[in-house]
C-alpha cells in the first residue's frame, strides 16, 4: 500500500450526526411538565428526565430553564398561518386569532405568571434577537407593510399598537376570570384598526383638539 502524501491533511472520521429531534423532544417535554406539574417544577433536570435528553444537551441549546420555557410556550407564530394578503382587516383577524390561540394554550397559561414574575426581578436583560425569536411582532409589522396605501397612519408607531394588542390579548387569555369579559375577537380587531387608521380630517379641530 502506498504511503499517504504528507502534504495532504488527514481525513476526519465522520462524527455522529446531530439528532435533529432533540429540540422538539425537549420543547414537548417542557410543555407537558408545565401542564402536569407547574412552572416551578419544570426544571432543566426534570425536562431531561422526561424527554430522555441529557441535561448538558439542553444547556447547549438553552442557557437556562427560563429560555427553554419561553421558547416552548411562546415560539412566535407560524409565518404561513399569518402570511399577509393585503386585506388589512382580514389579516389582522387571522393574526389576532392565532395570537390568542398561542396564549390560550394550556402550557402557555401555566407558564405566563411565572415568566412575568421572573422578568420583574431579572437583573440581566435578554439579547434582542432572542425576543424576536419568540415574538409575533415581526409578523404584525409584515401585515402593516402589506396594507393598502393610506390604510395605516404613517404617524402611528407600530410597536405602540402591538404593545396595546399584546395587553388586550393578555387580558383576554390570562385575566378573563378576573375581568369577567369575553368579548368577540372582532372587537379587538376593530380596536386595532381604529388605532392604525389615519384621522379623517384634522382641519375641523382647534389646536387643543376640540371641535371648531
Amino acid at each position: 500500500m502506498a504511503d499517504a502524501d504528507p502534504a495532504e491533511p488527514p481525513r476526519r472520521r465522520p462524527g455522529r450526526p446531530r439528532d435533529t429531534s432533540i429540540d422538539e423532544r425537549a420543547l414537548e417535554a417542557t410543555r407537558e411538565l408545565l401542564v402536569r406539574r407547574g412552572f416551578d417544577a419544570t426544571t432543566i433536570h426534570a425536562v431531561a428526565a422526561h424527554s430522555g435528553v441529557h441535561a448538558s444537551a439542553l444547556y447547549r441549546r438553552w442557557g437556562s430553564r427560563i429560555e427553554l420555557i419561553e421558547e416552548a410556550t411562546f415560539p412566535g407564530l407560524n409565518p404561513l398561518s399569518v402570511q399577509p394578503t393585503g386585506d388589512l382587516r382580514r389579516d389582522l383577524r387571522r393574526f389576532v386569532r392565532a395570537y390568542v390561540a398561542a396564549f390560550d394554550a394550556p402550557a402557555s397559561r401555566a407558564a405566563a405568571a411565572g415568566l412575568l414574575a421572573h422578568h420583574q426581578t431579572a437583573s440581566r436583560q435578554r439579547p434582542p434577537e432572542f425576543y424576536l425569536r419568540v415574538s409575533a411582532r415581526p409578523q404584525f409589522q409584515d401585515i402593516l407593510r402589506a396594507a393598502p396605501p393610506g390604510s395605516v397612519d404613517p404617524a402611528v408607531n407600530p410597536d405602540d399598537v402591538f404593545d396595546m394588542l399584546l395587553g388586550a390579548i393578555l387580558t383576554r387569555t390570562l385575566l378573563a376570570t378576573a375581568t369577567a369579559r369575553r368579548r368577540p375577537i372582532e372587537r379587538t380587531v376593530e380596536m386595532i384598526l381604529r388605532l392604525l387608521h389615519p384621522l379623517a380630517s384634522h382641519s375641523s379641530l382647534e389646536p387643543d383638539g376640540q371641535p371648531a
